[in-house]
């Protein structure tokens, strides 16, 4: 006798398969909209190269980070990070950037960031994989300080250490990053 509290499998399988084709549907919209041409009028770091820490890696490595503003609306940057512990790891990424608009003091974002990993696990292989993650962001200064700048962003992670992950993200300008001026 069939359960009638239990679906069938194909009603399962048509479950999911329409979850996938919505979070498709929505990822793809966000790509859209954040590469589509607008005036950012952002703080003028046209040319300045900033240096500071970041600890966006899901493997909670601490990293080194720098970023590069090459335009109003374009900043580039990468994230490295090392832990020679016997359950340490290394992280390394590149990360691009696109301001969407100003405030003053304040700059909004979208970002991208890629990433390869390495989980050092004591007494098992070490378990290689990736990060790529998708955010919205914010940097902001205070008035008289701008050659720091803090940040904070929130997105989705597509990840692999061990399995593959989806997962939203969070990360508070004490986690975000915090990167000096030159």
């Amino acid at each position: 006798m069939r359960n009638l509290f239990r679906p069938s499998r194909p009603y399962i399988k048509r479950k999911y398969k329409a979850l996938n084709l919505g979070l498709m549907f929505i990822l793809a919209l966000g790509v859209i909209f954040s590469l589509m041409p607008s005036e950012a009028h952002s703080m003028d770091r046209r040319g300045r190269l900033g240096i500071g820490y970041s600890n966006q890696f899901i493997l909670d490595l601490p990293a080194i980070s720098f970023k590069h503003q090459r335009s109003r609306s374009f900043s580039y940057g990468g994230i490295f990070a090392i832990d020679t512990e016997r359950n340490g790891g290394f992280g390394a990424g590149i990360k691009v950037y696109r301001n969407l608009f100003e405030e003053p003091q304040l700059n909004f974002y979208t970002a991208g960031l890629l990433a390869i990993l390495n989980d050092k696990r004591p007494g098992l292989s070490d378990k290689r994989g990736f990060q790529a993650d998708w955010t919205f962001g914010s940097e902001f200064s205070f008035s008289g300080l701008q050659s720091l700048g803090f940040s904070f962003e929130f997105g989705i992670s597509l990840n692999k250490v061990e399995e593959f992950k989806v997962q939203t993200t969070g990360h508070q300008f004490i986690t975000g990053a915090i990167h000096f001026y030159l």
